[in-house]
């Protein structure tokens, strides 16, 4: 894979999307996660900075845009630095 592509486990599993790299995997295969929009079909699927994902999960669905690719699953701080807010930025009063 190239340098300046990731695959999507190994990036949700980085911004702590998901606790382990096989659970990352799991919510791709269940249909949980898209990119750009598009479902993902494999974990495998390599995404890049610019693309917008999209988590279904139990507690909340997000919509992030990759800011970086990570080196390493780090600390929550270390993680946030991965992605950004896709929603626009509106909150709840």
């Amino acid at each position: 894979m190239r340098a300046d592509r990731q695959r999507l486990d190994k990036w949700l599993w980085f911004a702590r999307f998901a606790k382990t790299r096989s659970l990352a995997a799991r919510l791709i295969a269940e249909g949980y996660v898209r990119v750009n929009g598009e479902r993902a079909e494999a974990a495998s699927k390599a995404i890049a900075v610019g693309d917008v994902i999209t988590v279904a999960a139990a507690h909340a669905t997000m919509a992030v845009r990759v800011l970086a690719l990570g080196e390493r699953r780090g600390p929550a701080p270390e993680a946030r630095l991965l992605y950004a807010d896709a929603t626009g930025g509106v909150t709840p009063e």
